[in-house]
């Protein structure tokens, strides 16, 4: 018998999310029972006591959690999503625990997956939205992919996919609509800017897989430079021979840049490290809560060179997997480590499958390299609702790398040679950050250069002309462009302070004249700022006739991290200098 106006359909949306919200929440506090026999000794005891009570507030809250949503669900005044509601609640909890443990939902699952793997079905592009136009448009398709075998090019406007409009919509939901099966085909319709009929071209998705290596090459003559953006699967089969064809070519040393690297599988990283380092050596432990999460990650294999000298690039987006591989060879004294501090991800997640496709990464664990430094650098305080706690230096603790060089745990890993990048003056931020109008005109400018010179000098070699540069100029001062300069922020900031403390009046003069001289002068700010904003219209304009890796290969030219590492590896007597203890 069924109750009158009971929806069977929203019984069964609400039983899937409880369900899942249920998984979630024995997956973060209850997983472990499954794996222990509590003997009837043990329960009279102090800890089984204390067990006890611990299943018994599990259970508790969830029963409650349960009769609010019945309760919601039978007589709150609107209709409820229960994806939504539930959804939300499961997400407010993972979000008081660290932001490494996520939760998604099976319409998300292929993110994660993407994340892990590196691939992903689709046409192979960046796209962007375009403030100006209020268009999604094609940024940069990558190198032989759908979307450049198609001929799709920089500032191409999509205005629909097969019969479907993508007239209005956002990034979101235009990129969903390029991906899908392998193997299928679809029309797709783009304007392209000074052309005056749209253009339809029949495209055909397939597999993409995301280069690990957008770019290596010998540099400067006999050294070896290896980008590596991500530790997706199978990534340090790339590394492998990206270094074995290096070492062919005779260089004497090499660059391992990991700056921007945001990490991924701990196994590729225990693999690529194994490159350059002794078989059986313990590189990583992990450990967690369950002896299932304590692991110890050796090198299994004969490396490949233990000798060349190598300079690892880091930054503070250097994280997770990036840091075990900077870490590790820092420890084992076999790479100079160089640039910046790292970001400081010391914890382990892993995937756990639940119910309707769904599934959890969840943080399980900490790892810790060669020396026995773990280097998270924040603490999450759960007790105090999700209160992050960073770790300060004077807190952190000495450790030995095999030479008995001193390192330290905590905040990350810390740089042999620091050397910091030109910082990105504020006026660059505004031009090249698309979200308003006045912010398009570098990419129109990229684009209208790109509709003038069919062709271009090699990536290491082009560059613009100081004419190109003032025609850039006299472009974002016709077009109006404003920002806030930092300067006038700051300013501003202290009159209303000094006002409201009583000293502005007896200050005034020297206010006015500060402010006259810290008056917002574009043409100057354009001029100040000419080679950092040079670097950023090169590098956008390389990489559309020469994808990423003539972006990189570009980008080298005026790279002082680079540069320095460089100087580094020609300078033995230093290289030596600094791994002895």
């Amino acid at each position: 018998m069924q109750a009158e106006g009971f929806d069977h359909s929203k019984n069964l949306y609400m039983k899937k999310n409880f369900s899942l919200f249920m998984k979630t929440t024995f997956s973060l506090g209850c997983i472990y029972m499954r794996c222990i026999v509590v003997s009837v000794a043990l329960m009279l005891s102090m800890g089984g006591f204390a067990q006890q009570d611990h299943n018994f507030q599990v259970a508790k809250n969830l029963d409650i959690f349960n009769a609010i949503y019945r309760n919601l669900d039978m007589m709150y005044v609107d209709t409820l999503d229960a994806n939504e509601v539930i959804g939300t609640g499961i997400n407010a909890m993972l979000q008081s625990l660290d932001p490494y443990t996520v939760y998604y939902p099976a319409s998300d699952v292929k993110d994660l997956k993407m994340m892990i793997t590196g691939k992903y079905a689709g046409i192979g592009a960046l796209i962007r939205y375009n403030a100006k136009l209020k268009r999604v448009v094609i940024d940069e398709p990558y190198a032989n992919t759908p979307a450049a075998e198609a001929g799709l090019k920089k500032g191409d406007i999509i205005l629909s996919i097969d019969d479907s409009t993508m007239v209005d919509k956002d990034v979101s939901y235009v990129s969903s609509r390029l991906r899908g099966d392998a193997g299928t085909t679809f029309a797709l319709k783009i304007q392209r800017p000074g052309t005056a009929k749209p253009i339809t071209k029949k495209i055909t998705r397939r597999a993409i897989q995301m280069p690990a290596i957008p770019y290596y090459g010998v540099v400067e003559g006999d050294y070896g430079y290896i980008n590596l953006n991500s530790f997706t699967e199978d990534c340090s089969k790339e590394m492998r021979r990206a270094f074995v064809d290096l070492k062919g070519k005779g260089i004497k040393g090499l660059v391992f840049d990991l700056r921007g690297n945001g990490g991924g599988s701990l196994d590729e990283a225990v693999h690529i490290v194994n490159m350059f380092v002794e078989k059986n050596l313990t590189l990583v432990t992990t450990k967690g809560k369950l002896s299932r999460s304590n692991r110890e990650y050796k090198t299994t294999k004969e490396p490949i060179d233990t000798e060349m000298p190598i300079v690892v690039l880091v930054n503070g987006e250097t994280a997770s997997a990036s840091e075990i591989t900077a870490g590790s060879l820092q420890d084992l004294d076999r790479a100079v480590v160089l640039g910046m501090r790292t970001y400081g991800k010391g914890l382990v997640q892993t995937p756990i499958d639940l119910p309707y496709n769904a599934n959890l990464k969840l943080t399980t664990g900490k790892y810790y390299i060669p020396s026995g430094r773990c280097i998270q650098a924040i603490n999450y305080k759960h007790s105090r609702g999700g209160y992050t706690e960073h770790i300060p230096d004077s807190l952190t603790k000495v450790f030995y790398t095999t030479g008995g060089r001193e390192v330290r745990d905590g905040g990350g890993i810390k740089p042999d040679v620091e050397v910091r990048p030109d910082s990105l003056p504020n006026i660059a931020y505004y031009l090249s950050v698309s979200g308003r109008d006045s912010t398009e005109v570098m990419f129109e400018y990229v684009l209208d250069y790109i509709a003038k010179h069919p062709t271009i000098a090699p990536a290491r070699e082009f560059d613009l002309t100081d004419s190109d540069y003032e025609e850039f100029k006299r472009r974002v001062i016709a077009s109006g462009f404003t920002y806030d300069p930092e300067t006038e922020k700051a300013l501003s900031a202290l009159k209303k302070l000094a006002k409201f403390e009583g000293y502005y009046d007896g200050a005034k003069a020297e206010f006015d004249a500060l402010e006259a001289k810290l008056k917002h002068d574009l043409a100057h700010d354009l001029d100040y700022n000419k080679t950092t904003l040079k670097n950023l219209l090169r590098s956008d304009i390389v990489a559309a006739y020469y994808f990423q890796e003539g972006a990189i290969q570009n980008s080298l030219l005026n790279d002082k991290q680079f540069a320095e590492a460089i100087a580094l590896l020609r300078d033995g007597e230093r290289y030596k200098s600094i791994l002895k203890k």
